[in-house]
Formats: structure tokens, sequence, C-alpha cells
């Protein structure tokens, strides 16, 4: 194996190109002298010539600047790959030096002659800005030759605004590098083209080599082949095991390297120390994908992860992509592609399902054949050292055998990235995830209010809200909302009619119909006297309907209709327990024939509860109606899928430009605050300044030292007062740290004696209605912005409501105006209603913060006093913590 890439992690960073391939960006060192100097000796002379205007001779001189960059006058980055011999070779060059103009960099570039037209110029640009800005750098200059279309073509194609002139022959490019809006959506759709690209050799192979593919039967290797002979794969399959041994009567091969024909994909289920090399030899073969089922990496501890690194690495240095490794494989049906080791073929349908857990992903497998669903594809991505979620994702989203995704997630990479492409798939396709690992242990170190009301749920919860990802709780729950949105269409509203023999159940249904946030309106009057004309004189017409014991076949035949018909009805919900007098088959059959008369856009979900299970009419592709075991899962799938329909039907929002922010100047306390320490909660002063900086509307206050100087204060301020402790951080109302409404100098002095100095007296202000804001920098998924009931009891009352930062218009709106706060804005048990538009720009300014300063870690404003006229903030806490150095490689 290599050394460990570890210690180049800092400098490097992983880039997919557009044609799919991978290309490792790492700073130059001494030891690459030779490989540049070979990278100049292999440059044709024209595009040595476009390069340097000229002709440049190739020597030491020519490279040596490169090796040892200065980041803060000069940067440089080359793409590496490995060549024939395993050996590192450079294939692009991209470099910056600053000009007199301090705040303006000279930048070019040169790729390999064999490389070019694959998009590297543009990533080694991309990369290059990143670290110029870093270092105080704003825009950059670039002198090209007129015929250097290519080159042109990477600034005017790259997303900056660019700006050109033409003298002594030379072009002369100019452009900001600050990354704007325009400039992040052509990254966005440079990395969708090149991720889709990447994946191809996943999902459309036409060979296949499984390396471990044994004779014997039970083994991993040897029973994933079968399964992909047996599933009639319809490209070319290969077995590959140490002896050249036919496995299920296919010739087999010693080595990947004796199989005469292209590879596309190399299955790997060898040991884990044999990995390495099995991966190695598929990878000089030139197999762009691979997926190791092989355990024994990350999941096993500090050793194992470093394999898995080194794995990966060399993965990079030959452009491919990874699946896994630890996985359970990888299935398309449709191409009698089964490279799993699961017990039986997938059922061929339109559901894509990924799963961090391959046990997991067998256990839905399996609970899904059982309802009738089937899968356009199906990947285990294991320890996803490489092929995540996201990936996966930009894939389905052109899939056109897709319809729906099915995640199981244990851990989010890149929450931010998953929020900006499930944002954009939700709007064409649902997905519905099944997120495992959430709980509060965190939250039991947490200092602040806020802090402690987080916690990593909280953080799913939003993240999933936002991008319009459905979130299931259990795996029952995730196969039974599958199974409608597959299915069914959307409903329209939330109103439900509950169609039913057993009047238990009808009340059960309609129980959880309403925890699911459905409704049962009152039935329409012409529905009513239709059900009467059919339906036995005893039947209940509200809603539920109950038709009784002695309904049959042909009664819910009837009945079913009118509901549909009923203009004030989203979706209906038919329950059948069999009685003595009519069986599932028959009834199954008579809603089957019923809705297809009837030809309705509205959802119809059916609950037979039956020893024999749904009967066949009524299950598969093709069904009119979506099934289910229960009546509380119909009315929970039915509230998830009501939800997407009003996600779909709400606009994206804006984030607003707001007024009155200094954000230079919180930039500086931070930074100046933090060079003495690397956690520290901000004095009183400095939690001032900050949050005066981005308008925080703040209640007056003064400093003092001791009692005289607090009874002075107090005098000023000529009314009741409040006394605090002024030390950071503190816990005031917990530590005995606050005094309230004091009048007389003998009530100031002995409070001030109690508390101690130093202390902050404030205006005793009445009223209003006391509510909590805050933010929280989660290390995963980025700055959270809460607001809720505040006081001492927010943490016991709880109702805390998050949005991932920036907040849209609509963000903002439904933070103040949802849950039990929104109650308390709008004014609770004759309560005076509260100015919901300060709050929202008061949400909105704590949004601004938490973005331009990530160093924010925990921010507590409690209580925000809401008053009929604007809010203000009468406590506020703040802690800074240094951010951690990122380690990611992955820049897609």
């Amino acid at each position: 194996m290599p050394e460990s890439h570890s210690t180049e992690a800092a400098v490097a960073v992983d880039v997919i190109l557009r044609d799919g391939s991978t290309l490792r960006l790492r700073a130059p060192a001494h030891g690459d002298a030779g490989a540049l100097l070979a990278f100049f000796d292999r440059l044709s002379e024209h595009s040595r010539y476009l390069r340097f205007h000229g002709v440049r001779r190739v020597d030491a001189r020519l490279v040596e600047h490169f090796l040892d960059p200065d980041l803060a006058d000069r940067g440089a980055l080359i793409g590496v790959l490995a060549d024939a011999t395993g050996n590192e070779r450079v294939v692009a060059l991209g470099e910056y030096a600053r000009l007199r103009d301090p705040l303006a960099a000279e930048v070019a570039f040169a790729v390999a002659d064999d490389f070019q037209g694959r998009g590297a110029g543009t990533r080694l640009l991309e990369q290059l800005a990143i670290r110029a800005s870093g270092v105080g750098i704003e825009r950059f200059v670039a002198e090209v030759l007129p015929e250097n279309s290519a080159m042109l073509a990477v600034f005017r194609d790259a997303g900056f605004e660019e700006s050109r002139t033409l003298g002594g022959g030379e072009i002369e490019v100019h452009f900001p590098i600050a990354r704007t809006q325009r400039f992040r959506a052509r990254v966005e759709e440079r990395d969708h083209i090149a991720v889709v690209a990447s994946l191809r050799p996943f999902f459309a192979p036409a060979g296949v080599a499984v390396i471990g593919a044994s004779k014997r039967r039970g083994s991993i290797g040897g029973e994933l082949f079968r399964n992909i002979i047996a599933a009639d794969f319809a490209g070319a399959a290969y077995p590959v095991n140490r002896v050249g041994e036919a496995v299920a009567g296919v010739h087999a091969y010693r080595t990947i390297e004796e199989i005469p024909d292209p590879v596309d994909l190399a299955v790997i289920c060898v040991p884990g120390d044999r990995v390495f090399e099995s991966a190695e030899a598929a990878l000089q073969k030139g197999v762009p994908a691979l997926c190791v089922i092989s355990a024994g990496f990350a999941e096993v501890g500090s050793e194992g992860a470093e394999r898995q690194e080194q794995l990966l690495a060399l993965v990079r240095a030959h452009g491919a992509r990874l699946v896994g490794p630890n996985c359970l494989g990888i299935a398309v049906p449709a191409l009698g592609l089964n490279a799993t080791f699961a017990p039986r073929a997938l059922p061929p349908g339109r559901i894509a399902f990924s799963s961090q857990s391959g046990a997991l992903g067998l256990a839905l497998l399996e609970k899904a054949s059982e309802s009738g669903l089937g899968f356009s594809a199906f990947v285990s991505i294991g320890n996803k050292a490489d092929v995540s979620s996201n990936d996966l994702l930009e894939w389905w989203e052109e899939d056109e055998d897709t319809d729906v995704v099915l995640l199981y997630l244990e851990s989010f990479g890149n929450p931010q990235k998953f929020a900006h492409v499930a944002g954009r798939l939700a709007r064409r396709k649902p997905i519905l995830a099944l997120k495992a690992g959430t709980s509060r242990a965190g939250a039991r170190a947490a200092s602040s209010h806020t802090a402690a009301l987080a916690g990593s749920d909280a953080a799913v919860e939003a993240l999933f809200r936002s991008a319009g990802v459905l979130r299931a709780h259990s795996l029952e729950e995730l196969v039974d909302v599958a199974t409608l949105l597959s299915s069914q269409q959307l409903p329209k509203g939330r109103r439900v009619a509950v169609l039913t023999n057993a009047g238990g159940l009808g009340i059960l249904c309609a129980d959880a119909c309403d925890a699911a946030g459905l409704e049962l309106p009152e039935l329409a009057g012409a529905t009513r006297h239709a059900l009467a004309a059919v339906l036995p004189s005893e039947a209940s017409l509200a809603n539920p309907v109950d038709l009784l014991g002695s309904a049959t076949g042909e009664t819910y035949a009837q009945a079913l209709p009118h509901l549909l018909r009923d203009p004030g009805i989203d979706a209906v919900i038919a329950i059948f327990v069999p009685p003595v007098v009519a069986g599932a088959d028959e009834v199954a059959a008579a809603i089957r024939q019923a809705l297809v008369r009837e030809a309705s856009e509205k959802p119809v979900l059916a609950v037979i509860v039956s020893a024999d299970g749904t009967p066949e009419s009524l299950r598969g592709a093709g069904a009119p109606v979506a099934t289910f075991a229960y009546p509380e899962s119909a009315a929970r799938a039915l509230g998830l899928a009501a939800g997407r329909a009003e996600w779909l039907r709400r606009p994206a929002g804006t984030v607003p430009t707001l007024d009155g922010i200094e954000s230079a100047t919180a930039r500086r306390l931070v930074e100046t605050t933090l060079a003495s320490s690397n956690d520290v909660w901000l004095d009183p002063a400095a939690t001032r300044a900050l949050l005066s900086a981005y308008g925080v509307p703040l209640v007056p206050e003064q400093l003092v030292a001791d009692a005289d100087e607090a009874v002075a204060a107090a005098r000023l301020l000529g009314r009741s007062v409040v006394l605090k402790t002024a030390a950071a951080g503190a816990h005031k109302t917990e530590s005995g740290g606050v005094a309230l409404n004091l009048e007389t100098e003998d009530e100031i002095r002995t409070a001030a004696e109690r508390i101690g100095g130093p202390l902050l007296v404030q205006p005793m202000i009445s009223g209003g209605t006391e509510l909590l804001a805050g933010v929280v920098q989660d290390p995963l998924f980025g700055p959270l912005v809460a607001f809720g009931p505040g006081g001492v009891l927010a943490e016991l009352i709880g109702g805390a409501d998050f949005r991932i930062a920036p907040l849209t218009n609509l963000d903002a709106d439904e933070l103040v105006q949802g849950g039990k706060a929104g109650r308390l804005v709008r004014g609770y048990r004759g309560a005076a209603a509260a100015d919901a538009d300060a709050l929202v720009t008061l949400v909105h300014r704590l949004s601004r913060l938490a973005v331009d300063l990530p160093e924010v870690a925990e921010l507590d404003l409690n209580p925000v006093l809401a008053l009929p006229s604007g809010c203000i903030v009468v406590d506020a806490r703040i802690r800074l913590l240094a951010r951690p150095e990122d380690r990611s490689l992955k820049s897609w």
C-alpha cells in the first residue's frame, strides 16, 4: 500500500470532471520537481506557446517557484493521476501571483494535451479562487493570447463577471472572484453533469467483473455472482478467482487483467487485506467504477479508517469512483443486474432506494416485496468513502426510470449539499427518508437554552423541512408512504372521508387522522342524500361513514363513488373487516371495479384487516388503490403525502436584504476575541457590540461595579430597575444573578450586595410576551436559528422550532407564526397580539449573523419581550468558538 495521504488533506481537494472522472488537486511540494518537469516536457509546443506566450525552455528554473508557494502572495495547485506504472503524473497546473495592487492577482493554467476538454482548467480556477479569497485577494487578472479559445472559454463559462481588454496582441481578462449566486449556480450545474457521468458505469455497465467469485456455495463472492447470472444480466459477467475456477458454469479468470473485454464495474468480494491489490489491478485495467463489498475499514476503528483513506486515494489516483466499502452491493432490476448477496432479486419498478445499512436495506426490500413494490435501483453505500446519497440523488434526478426515492441514512457527509440537491430533486420526485441515530445526548453538554433545545434531531428536521424531504420514523412507515406515493396522486388538501364497516376502527382512524394533521369534515348535503339512498337506514352518514357489519362488496361499490365526488373531500380511506356476510376478496374486487369506473384523481387508501392479508386484486403495479394493514398506517402515510403537496405549492422564498448591518465591525470583534482564546463567552459589552452591529433591538443598560454605582444608575433611569450579574455567559436566573422590579435605594443595595459585582442595571419593562430567539452552530449541519416560548421555563415548556440559515422570508414567517410560539405571538388567552413583523425582522438579523460569523457557536436571546409595537431583547449570551479545520477532500 502507498503511504498515507493524511498530511496532504489540509491542502488537497478532490474534484470531478465533466466526463465523470475524478482528479485530486493539491499544492506542489519539493518532491514534485521531477513530475513537473515531465509535465512541461510532455506539453506540445503549441500548448507551451499558449501558456508562456512564446518559446520557454524546460529546465529546473521553470518549476522551482511552484515547489514552495507562499500562499499569501503566490498559490499553485497540481492535478495528479497515476500513470501505467502506478507513479503520480501531473496532468494539470494552475497558479496565481499577487500583483502590485494587493487585491489583485494574475492567474494562469496549463493542462496536459491528452487531458484537455474535460474541464480540469475550470476546476483549477474554482479552487484557486477559493484559496486566493482566503488571503484577501478579490479579483483575478489573466493575459491570454487571442487564439487560446479554450482558456478564454474557461473564464467565460466559470460563472464570474468578466471583462476583457485587448492590447499588445493579448487579451487581458479581469474578474472578481467573490462566490456570487451566479457563480455558485454554475458550479452546481457543473457538479451535477459530472456526478451523473461518473455514476453511469454503476447503473448501466456493459461488463461486470466479480473479484473473489468462488465456486464454493455460500461464499459471498460466489453467491453474488450467481445472483447476477440468475437475474439474467443484460451485459457480460466475469468471475475472477485465484485459480480461475468456473462459477455457475461461467468461465473464470485468475486476474481481472486476463479478461479480454472492457469492464465497467468491478465488484470486490475478497478478505479485507486483499482489497487493495484487487482494486489496484482493476484500476490498472481501466475500470471506472468499483463496488467493494468487503469489510474491515472505517467501521472497525482508526486502523480501518486509515486503510479506507488509502483505498480512496488509490481510486482517486486513477480518476475512478467507489461504492462502499462494507456494503451489500448494487442492483438495477431493469438490466437484470443483481450485484448483491440478497436472497432474492428485486422486482422491477420505479422506486430507487439507497441504504447506508446493508442489513436494514435487506429488511426493507423484503418488506417492500410483500407490499408489491418494485424498484428501479438499489444501492448499499456502506461506509460511503466516496459515492454518497448526495451523488445518488444527482443520478436519480436524471433517471427516467425512477419516480420515487427512498433513503436510509445514518449520517450526513455534507448536509448543505444534501439540502441543495434534495430540494431540487424533490420538486420533481418525492424523497422519503428514514434517519437513524438521532439522540439528544449531545444536548446534555449544551450551555445555553438554545443549544439545549437543539440537538441532532432538530437539525435533521430543519434540513428535511427546507429540502422537502418526507421523513419516516420507522421501517413500516417508510414502506407505507412509498406504497402511497408510488400508486396514488397527491391529495389537494387535508380533508379526508373514512368509509368503514367497523365503527371502532373508524374512530381509531379518525383519531390517527387528527394526529397526522388531517381533518374529517362534515359531508356535503348532496353526498349524505346520495348515501342515504343506497345504505341501510341504520348506517351512519356522518364522517366516518359506518356501513355496518352487514356491508358487502356491492355496498362499498355504491358508497365509495359518492365520497369521491364530494367537493369537500380530498382523499378517502376505506376500511374493511371481513364479517360472515362478505369476504375480503369480494370487497376488494368491488372497490377496484368502482375506482376503475369512477376514474377519480383523489387518492384512495384501503385497509383490509384480514388474516389472509390484502387480496391480490388490490396489490401490485396498476392497482387503483394503496393498501395498508392498519388504519393508523394509512393516516400517517396520507398526512405525509398531504405535507408534500403543501410543500410543492409553497413558493421558494427569498432571503431579504437587511439594512443597518455592520458585518466588518462584527468580524473584527470576533477575530480579536478569538486571538486570545479559542472558546469564550463574551462579556456584556462585547455581546452588546456584536448584536448592535446586526441591528438587534436591545434594552438600555449600564455596567456598574458596586451598590453605590447601581443606585446612581437607577436614579438616572428614573424608574423601576432590574439588576443582573455582568459575569460573562452566566445563567442569571439559575445562579440567582437577577433581581427584578427594584424601586427603592434599599432594595437596590440589598440586591447588589447579594449578587455581587460587576453588575448590569436595566430599566424594568412590564408587559409583553416572553419569547426565545437564538442561534446554534451545528458542527455538521451549520447554523440553526431557533424561535420559541421564552423565559425561565423555556426548556421545560419546549416548543422551539429551528430552521437552517440563511432564512428565506417564508422560513422566518413560519418560525414566528408556527407552533407554540405562534400561539403566543397571536395573543394567547386574551393577551394582546405581538408585533409579528418586528419578530420576523429579528430572526432575519440573527440568520444573517449566523451565516456571517460561524464562530458564534451559541447565541441566546432569552427573554425577548414581544410587544404590541416592536420587540426588545432584555438578556443575551454569546459563546464564540474557533472553527476547526475542514478535513474533507471532496469538493462536490
